[in-house]
């Protein structure tokens, strides 16, 4: 994203050591893929091109009944992004505010043995220098309503998959309340008209490597999710968090469907130099309507990171970190996010549809010296078999993303803050 979604998506590799041992590892994988190719299933993967709007608004794919099978199925596939774009920040532009750059690359792999699941993503960012798991559990299901998954799972929380329709997400993705993923087990019910989703994470997924350094456990950033990550001054990590979701789905007949639902997790901030600990909860309330050719998808949500610093104080801002760098956040904010998405299909050649959007987001932090974040994302995706395009006109007033002076928006902000822009091209091939 970003320069990995925008080249957000957008740092990282390794040193020689991890090289070699990296090396080492995917060869013996290979070797046992190899070894195992008359189970492996052909076909295509259903692929996940970022946030395009997604008919199962609650997130959760009906499985059809499954036969038992004494023989396990294997699917690998994968993804590969590259980033066109322009920027317009503060007001100036160079040579290097218009490139192409690398975006991504991927693989995935899903099996199943009778009721187990596994399903497992590994990305490269070679912008950022950074690679790192985004996914990877294990499933198992009591029933065709009810099943858990235990490893680097899905926090349940707000509007699943995504709460956004384009390349960059939605801004709760920026402060770890979007697409985040966890280390833990959930628990998944789904029957009828309804969704309840039950999980306790213990941590944050492991992280992979930030800047050619190893930064792995907890702490490192370089990681897919945004999340609490020690750093010099605030020692802090997240630790045993709880989280529920439920969600009701409304059918309105000819005219489509509407799901809402609420939110709720609360969870520890460990301070690892001092070891005091400190809260961090969120609430949201969320709506996801497909009417016809329309998406809807709107939700507000209050977090409040109550962490410490590493004399013992009370701090007005955390640091989160991905894709190998961090940034600063406001401890306390109420954020409101809405999206509406057209999908046209047609039949131009390889094209089959086009998607139309427009998503919109706004943090008022609760700090009376604190300056308000938002974002807007103007674009279409076009759908031309396993390749998605998105175009993407970007704009940002203290986004940490979108400014010269990367990670600055989210925490204090400017009270003169700009309105930054960059036009995006991410074009991904999923196989």
């Amino acid at each position: 994203m970003l320069d990995n979604r925008t080249t957000i998506k957008w740092r990282m590799l390794c040193q020689r050591k991890y090289t070699s041992t990296f090396t080492s590892t995917i060869s013996g994988i290979l070797t046992f893929i190899i070894a195992l190719q008359p189970l492996i299933a052909r076909g295509d993967m259903l692929p996940d091109p970022g946030n395009e709007p997604n008919p199962d608004s609650t997130g959760v794919k009906k499985k059809k009944k499954k036969k038992k099978d004494p023989d396990p199925h294997f699917k690998i596939g994968g993804a590969l992004r590259y980033n066109l774009f322009i920027k317009d920040y503060e007001g100036k532009m160079t040579q290097n505010d218009y490139q192409m750059t690398f975006d991504t690359w991927r693989i995935n792999v899903t099996g199943s043995y009778d009721d187990i699941d596994l399903v497992f993503e590994y990305r490269f960012y070679p912008t950022f220098n950074t690679n790192f798991i985004k996914k990877g559990y294990f499933g198992y299901h009591f029933s065709k309503s009810s099943s858990i998954q235990l490893g680097v799972t899905q926090v349940p929380f707000g509007n699943l998959t995504y709460t956004s329709h384009s390349w960059w997400f939605q801004i709760p993705y920026y402060f770890g309340l979007e697409d985040n993923w966890d280390m833990g087990l959930k628990y998944i019910y789904q029957k009828n008209k309804w969704s309840v989703m039950l999980a306790y994470l213990v941590q944050p997924e492991p992280s992979g490597p930030a800047n050619g350094k190893a930064s792995y456990g907890i702490g490192g950033s370089g990681r897919y999710s945004y999340d609490i990550i020690p750093v010099t001054g605030q020692s802090n990590e997240e630790r045993h968090t709880i989280d529920a979701r439920v969600a009701y789905t409304i059918d309105h007949g000819n005219l489509g469907n509407s799901t809402i639902g609420i939110s709720g997790l609360v969870g520890g901030i460990h301070n690892i130099h001092n070891h005091k600990t400190g809260t961090r909860s969120a609430f949201s309330i969320h709506l996801n309507g497909n009417y016809g050719r329309f998406n809807l998808k709107t939700e507000y949500v209050y977090y409040n990171y109550d962490a410490y610093n590493d004399q013992g104080q009370k701090t007005p801002y955390v640091y989160m970190g991905a894709y190998g760098s961090s940034y600063k956040v406001a401890s306390q904010a109420n954020t409101y996010v809405i999206g509406l998405s057209y999908g046209l299909p047609v039949n131009l050649g390889p094209i089959s549809k086009l998607t139309f959007y427009n998503d919109y987001g706004y943090v008022a932090k609760t700090h009376k010296n604190y300056h308000d974040t938002q974002f807007n994302v103007l674009g279409f995706m076009v759908t031309a078999g396993d390749v998605y395009t998105y175009f993407d006109i970007a704009s940002g007033k203290n986004h940490p993303w979108l400014t010269r002076n990367f990670g600055t928006g989210l925490g204090p902000g400017l009270a003169d803050a700009p309105w930054n822009t960059r036009f995006n091209i991410n074009i991904g091939f999923y196989f």
